[in-house]
């Protein structure tokens, strides 16, 4: 399939962004606005909401415009002073369809670049985060993660997330869980102090935890130390057989009754 898109008066035009639909139905041309955003303007990013009944556009004539695809004729919401110096300048629903949020560019030291948040019912703008002193182009929401990745002009990514409502991501390197107590620690009595009590109600004093386990661990019955394996002894005979058969040669030639006459 070949799509050739052409301008208002006919003339071949360079595509300057596309998408799928949610269900990835609208393929070919069905709808048709060539006045969309103001002409001489390049078109940086179009996204269909989660329900794809909605499209928004994000135009480079500083504009951010919501469309129903059923009645495609006029935007349903306009939200303009929204400055975009960059050809692909993103925009994107969050993951619950009631939120459309899309990034802003400034020039050189004149302030920040910021990631806006508009309600898609009310088209209000609802939130803004001051990201860098540079433009903001890329925006991703991601719709499992629940966290916001943003891309700037000055080379930074960043990546917001809510500590309670966002999953796994960078969570997973930022947030540190806590650490469970130790059992020995905590189940400690209190120790009474009574310097002035006879020796006989005197309690005795009490030792740190840490000392009470290095001698415990030393103990082999509180350790549970198991009992070291039974290895047999080394007999190997290291003797000369020669040498214990000649000890007794002399004995044997002056009385030969053990061997001589047994064998005669």
């Amino acid at each position: 399939m070949c799509f050739k898109p052409r301008s208002l008066q006919g003339k071949k035009v360079t595509p300057t962004c596309c998408t799928y639909s949610r269900d990835g139905k609208l393929v070919h041309t069905k709808f048709h606005c060539r006045q969309a955003h103001a002409p001489g303007t390049d078109t940086s990013c179009l996204a269909f909401s989660y329900d794809g009944t909605i499209l928004a556009s994000r135009g480079g004539d500083d504009t951010l415009k919501t469309w129903d695809i059923r009645n495609f004729k006029k935007p349903l919401n306009v939200a303009t002073g929204l400055s975009a110096f960059f050809s692909m300048t993103d925009c994107c629903f969050s993951p619950d369809d009631k939120l459309l949020v899309t990034g802003t560019s400034v020039k050189k030291d004149e302030g920040n670049g910021k990631l806006v948040f508009f309600d898609r019912a009310s088209f209000q703008k609802v939130y803004e985060i001051d990201v860098t002193n540079a433009g903001v182009v890329r925006c991703l929401w991601h719709p499992k993660l629940n966290q916001i990745m943003v891309g700037t002009g000055n080379g930074l990514a960043k990546v917001y997330y809510d500590p309670v409502k966002s999953h796994r991501g960078a969570k997973l390197c930022v947030v540190k869980s806590k650490r469970k107590e130790r059992q020995a620690e905590t189940l400690t009595q209190d120790y009474i102090i009574t310097p002035h009590a006879l020796p006989m109600f005197r309690e005795a004093r009490q030792r740190s935890t840490k000392k009470q386990l290095e001698k415990d661990r030393l103990d082999p019955m509180k350790s549970h130390k198991p009992e070291p394996p039974n290895i047999a002894l080394d007999k190997t005979d290291d003797s000369n057989p020669r040498q214990a058969i000649l000890r007794h040669a002399k004995e044997a030639s002056e009385n030969p009754y053990w061997v001589a006459p047994a064998y005669s």
